[in-house]
């Protein structure tokens, strides 16, 4: 089925790009392929900056683009009120 392959190319994608478990939370399917959400907990980035050793972490929502073939076209992490587009902004 097309939905679980969308959905397992990105959590493979972003597990191996981030280091992190990664847990699919929206995907929706496009006229040019799927766009998914994906939460990912990672070291909080304000803890960090202080230089202070705790394990407090940040609950980050990642925005995924596929294409029909099921590659990656993109990738960012999904800001507040943001557009659900990943296609512009690649970081990867």
């Amino acid at each position: 089925m097309s939905i679980d392959k969308a959905d397992k190319t990105i959590s493979d994608y972003l597990k191996k790009k981030l280091g992190r478990d990664v847990k699919i939370i929206r995907l929706k399917k496009t006229e040019g392929g799927w766009i998914g959400d994906a939460e990912v907990f990672e070291d909080s980035a304000f803890i960090k900056s202080l230089g202070l050793a705790t394990k407090v972490q940040d609950r980050n929502i990642y925005v995924i683009s596929l294409n029909n073939e099921f590659e990656v076209g993109g990738y960012k992490l999904k800001k507040e009120n943001a557009e659900d587009d990943a296609s512009g902004d690649s970081n990867g």
